[in-house]
């Protein structure tokens, strides 16, 4: 969805000047009253009451944040925490936790978008309709160097809950009783306008203590890049007179981890290594190996590989360090740029790292721009994740008109977070480690 770097501008202006002129009008309409906006001043640094996110799920989790917004990242989360049922305090998760790039090469090397530094991603956030946050609130946003500074506010913040199936189903020998749950999450997200991107920003909390990280594109295909007459685009409308041309999109997460409340967490990797049976031996042999992170790494993805940070402080109930493990999602990864050749960086943190290209940071001269160049053998006693997913968007008939939403993410799920599953039925909570039946 290409247009000139002119054309672009200029299209980002006039969807600013609407956005801004529907802040300055009317934003009701249809829809559930909770999901009227509310609005909030300037944002303060203790998280007053209109900066803070609390929401107690109807399975017994609550899930706690504070909110902001940047004038490049958008949409930043601040001092997550996770408390299920059974646990007596908050257990701190993350420090921050907010979108660190979008990355948009073009296949025939015209042009190379990044959106969060430099094409106003911040800037485009548009107001959301009460049908799209169904049964949640709508909140008031004002957006730091705003198109039209006379209307800086946006209603573009919705946080709402949803039921994602179940959470799990289990039933005895005799199949006289079955255990089962449906999940529920805590959804936060907005949706920010770039040339004829409109992208979605969603976080999931899971009652479970699982956080979703995803950002779905969608919009339009734009008709003035069927363009593509190299042999890379794709036919779009009847016969082959336009070709939109193929790109892809790199987003970036950047997660500041604080479990525990503590910032000095540990990074572990894992890798298991699968053997041919031995003689006698039914099945072949699998053995993990685990390797401590203790220098900046960058970690590509690989079939039995995973990673986890570990609370330097915490421990549940069973004695066992606090931990998420990293839950990479289906990516395409971009060769044709240093930092997007890796699938995660661990750096050690430094306050003028803020984005994963075209850093405008006040990093001192020689530092580089980018999240390749942070990792230069420094001791992780602060890690910072740096998450990279890709998609190639070949343009197919039917992303137009308008297109669906294709989404890329990642996930971190607890890894002995608390000592049995947060979700366990009072009556099945003894079975915790080795149990033998009662009689």
């Amino acid at each position: 969805m290409r247009v000139n770097r002119i054309s672009r501008a200029r299209t980002r202006a006039a969807v600013g000047l609407s956005v801004a002129a529907l802040a300055a009008g009317a934003t009701t309409g249809a829809g559930p009253a909770a999901a009227q906006p509310k609005t909030a001043g300037a944002a303060a640094a203790d998280c007053s009451t209109a900066y803070k996110i609390e929401q107690k799920l109807s399975s017994g989790t609550t899930w706690r944040m504070c909110w902001r917004y940047d004038s490049k990242a958008g949409l930043v989360l601040d001092n997550v925490s996770y408390q299920p049922k059974g646990e007596s305090a908050p257990i701190k998760v993350l420090n921050s936790a907010r979108l660190a790039q979008i990355d948009v090469p073009y296949d025939d090397g015209s042009v190379e978008y990044d959106d969060l530094t430099g094409f106003g991603f911040a800037q485009g956030l548009v107001n959301l309709a009460p049908g799209e946050c169904p049964g949640g609130t709508i909140k008031s946003v004002k957006v730091p160097d705003a198109i039209d500074p006379a209307h800086p506010n946006v209603n573009g913040l919705c946080t709402t809950t949803r039921s994602r199936g179940h959470a799990y189903r289990m039933q005895g020998d005799t199949a006289n009783k079955v255990y089962q749950a449906q999940g529920k999450d805590l959804l936060v997200y907005t949706v920010n306008q770039v040339g004829w991107y409109e992208y979605m920003t969603e976080w999931r909390f899971q009652d479970d203590g699982t956080i979703n990280m995803n950002v779905g594109a969608t919009g339009s295909l734009s008709w003035e890049d069927y363009d593509a007459g190299d042999g890379r685009g794709w036919p779009i409308g009847k016969g082959a007179k336009a070709s939109a041309t193929s790109h892809s999109h790199n987003v970036f997460w950047r997660l500041d981890f604080g479990l525990d409340g503590s910032s000095k967490t540990k990074v572990e990797q894992y890798d298991s290594a699968v053997s041919a049976p031995a003689h006698g031996q039914e099945a072949p042999t699998n053995k993990t190996t685990r390797t401590k992170v203790t220098k900046e790494l960058a970690g590509d993805a690989k079939t039995y590989r995973w990673w986890r940070v570990v609370s330097a402080t915490g421990k549940n109930k069973d004695d066992h360090a606090r931990s998420y493990e990293i839950v990479p999602g289906p990516t395409t990864r971009y060769p044709g740029r240093s930092f997007t050749k890796h699938d995660v960086y661990f750096t050690e943190y430094n306050k003028c790292e803020q984005f994963a290209s075209n850093n405008p940071g006040n990093c001192p001269a020689g530092a580089g721009k980018s999240v390749d160049k942070w990792v230069n053998g420094q001791t992780l006693t602060h890690p910072i994740v740096w998450m990279n997913v890709g998609f190639h968007h070949i343009a197919r008939d039917e992303d137009q008109q308008p297109m669906p939403v294709h989404w890329q993410g990642f996930a971190i799920a607890p890894r002995d977070v608390t000592a049995m599953n947060p979700l366990t039925p009072d009556e099945l909570s003894w079975q915790n480690g080795h149990w033998e039946a009662h009689s």
